[in-house]
């Protein structure tokens, strides 16, 4: 069996054990309304790790709290809660983020996401107009997490710019955001009208609220 189509057989086993745990999500989500603060009650640990790990080891034992620089960095430069990018960074942690699996899978789904944040080829190309990354590619995204992350941040900040001055219901603004990243800026939306999630995207935010203190941890300034 030649290399490629060993890496497409690989691909197609880690993609079937990842369809098992609920699939690929359309983008990204939102932080816990549970939550009061920003700042969790109990003593936090500091981050696993604040320096990025080097290329041969970062996506087979891949933490996010490993981008906790990138993330902050990023989410300062775009203006957006580093928690929130750091927990959406959590709620895609479950995809198999090794680049030969990631590009074996979008051989057999060609609108497949990329990267650690995720993001589809539409939602990274839209982000980085005008951006000092103008000229990256969305390609580059399965092997360069800062990328990923930063391109990330950007999109966040492009949804909060969506979001109507007033917004009826329940949902936090960060909630929203993490919705639109998730669903899309259409159905953000129609949620910050009052319109209440569906099953998927209740999924995402239950998911996010779970990962929201360990990402204030992660973010925390050692």
């Amino acid at each position: 069996m030649s290399k490629g189509w060993w890496w497409i057989a690989v691909g197609a086993v880690a993609v079937a054990a990842w369809a098992a745990r609920g699939g690929e999500s359309p983008e990204t989500a939102a932080p816990p309304r549970a939550v009061a603060s920003d700042t969790p009650s109990r003593p936090a640990p500091k981050p696993s790790a604040t320096i990025t790990p080097s290329p041969a080891d970062w996506s087979t034992n891949y933490d996010p709290a490993f981008f906790a620089a990138q993330v902050r960095r990023s989410a300062g430069r775009a203006e957006i809660k580093p928690q929130l990018l750091m927990a959406i960074l959590y709620n895609e942690s479950y995809k198999p983020h090794d680049p030969e699996l990631e590009r074996s899978w979008q051989r057999i789904k060609p609108d497949a996401a990329f990267g650690i944040a995720n993001m589809h080829r539409a939602a990274f190309n839209e982000a980085k107009r005008g951006r000092s990354f103008a000229g990256r590619s969305w390609e580059e995204l399965p092997d360069n997490p800062e990328l990923a992350v930063e391109a990330a941040a950007w999109h966040l900040h492009d949804l909060a710019a969506r979001l109507p001055s007033r917004t009826r219901g329940t949902l936090s603004k960060d909630e929203l955001l993490a919705l639109g990243y998730n669903t899309g800026s259409g159905n953000m939306r129609a949620f910050a009208a009052g319109a209440k999630p569906g099953a998927q995207a209740q999924s995402y935010l239950d998911r996010l609220h779970q990962n929201w203190d360990k990402a204030a941890n992660a973010v925390r300034v050692p």
